[in-house]
């Protein structure tokens, strides 16, 4: 029950258009040394390679010809799997396991594959932050809005906005050119005033904004401002002494010291309002969402906040605010959890496909 499958490089030398097998050879020989004999070798590559190589392979790795699998660029990794599929690298595992093989069906796979190729349409969001410069910093961000564009048959193009060095009016510059525009979350008051900056020019120039987590609380402070006329709002986590914290710490995490683990974490119950943007991209009054934070929105402020016509459209089960809703706007919502970490090229998330949509509505609206 048993099953070792080695995944190896080929490289490719471009000055003498040239596969370099021997690499793969030595890796497997290590691999003995150790007592493992590959039953299957994932050959990953950036150009195709020759049958002859592929049994060259083979004979020195003692492995079966049909078990050494090419692993080459794809234009998504999506295609991946089909790749594999194709050189039917699921009937040799089933088979070397004794696992009875039954067709995977992967048309959805495909149709998904056949979109992404086929994109024409291009939506540009401005991604707002301090850490712009590792795109790992936001790889769940990134891949939501993938899987978003391909439910809106868009490809989005992703701008980095630094938040933290661009000066307002480089910063306005920047964000004229974009048809959406996200906070993500984050920590720390560096680039807080830049993100400010970042959802008054969206309210005010009516582009779509999306803010997750400290950029719903961002959202907050810059509605608290400036819609709602609270001089001075601001969030405890960036200045202790503001006279209105419209952002404090959450009841049970103020006489915490021990910092790690300590946070609102994991799946939380949140009760949606009816005829709200949650609601109509949810269509559903009850949904889980993940949460990671110690900060919320102050239901002291709730009262004056829907004075000024802003929609709070979700509360936890303990009335926490988790959703804020700026109706003036095409699109404008922050969340306090994190709805990136439930997309997938399968399921995108139901907020993450709305912002794209009205996106792509800013975009068409928009003059050359």
């Amino acid at each position: 029950n048993c099953l070792f499958v080695h995944v190896t490089l080929l490289p490719y030398l471009k000055s003498s258009d040239e596969i370099k097998t021997k690499p793969t050879q030595h890796s497997v020989a290590k691999l003995r040394e150790l007592g493992i004999q590959p039953d299957i070798i994932v050959c990953r590559s950036e150009k195709d390679f020759s049958k002859q190589e592929l049994k060259k392979i083979a004979l020195f790795t003692n492995v079966e010809e049909r078990a050494v699998i090419k692993s080459l660029d794809v234009s998504t990794i999506y295609e991946i799997p089909l790749l594999y599929k194709e050189q039917g690298l699921d009937k040799i595992m089933c088979e070397y396991l004794n696992i009875p093989y039954k067709a995977p069906d992967l048309s959805f796979l495909e149709k998904k594959v056949n979109i992404i190729k086929n994109i024409e349409e291009e939506v540009t969001i401005g991604l707002v932050g301090k850490y712009i410069e590792l795109r790992d910093s936001y790889k769940s961000i990134h891949e939501a809005l993938f899987h978003a564009g391909i439910e809106n048959k868009v490809k989005v193009k992703i701008v980095n906005i630094n938040s933290e060095t661009l000066s307002e009016d480089e910063l306005i510059e920047a964000l004229s050119k974009v048809d959406g525009i996200l906070v993500p979350g984050g920590f720390g008051k560096r680039g807080v005033e830049g993100k400010i900056l970042a959802v008054k020019y969206a309210r005010e120039n009516n582009v779509p904004f999306f803010g997750i987590c400290l950029g719903m609380q961002i959202m907050t402070i810059e509605i608290a401002r400036n819609v709602c006329g609270i001089a001075g709002a601001n969030s405890t986590e960036f200045d202790s002494k503001t006279p209105h914290p419209v952002i404090s710490l959450l009841d049970n995490q103020k006489k915490v010291t021990m910092k790690g683990g300590t946070m609102r974490l994991g799946a939380q119950k949140i009760i949606l309002k009816q005829n709200t943007l949650a609601y109509e991209a949810y269509k559903s009054l009850e949904i889980f969402e993940r949460h990671r934070h110690r900060y919320e929105f102050n239901p002291e402020y709730i009262p004056i906040f829907e004075e000024n016509n802003i929609v709070l459209s979700g509360f936890s089960e303990n009335g926490l605010v988790e959703i804020i809703e700026y109706p003036q706007n095409l699109w404008m919502v922050g969340v306090q959890f994190h709805p990136e970490f439930q997309s997938s090229i399968f399921q995108p998330h139901p907020l993450f496909v709305d912002f794209i949509k009205a996106s792509i509505l800013f975009l068409r609206k928009s003059p050359d």
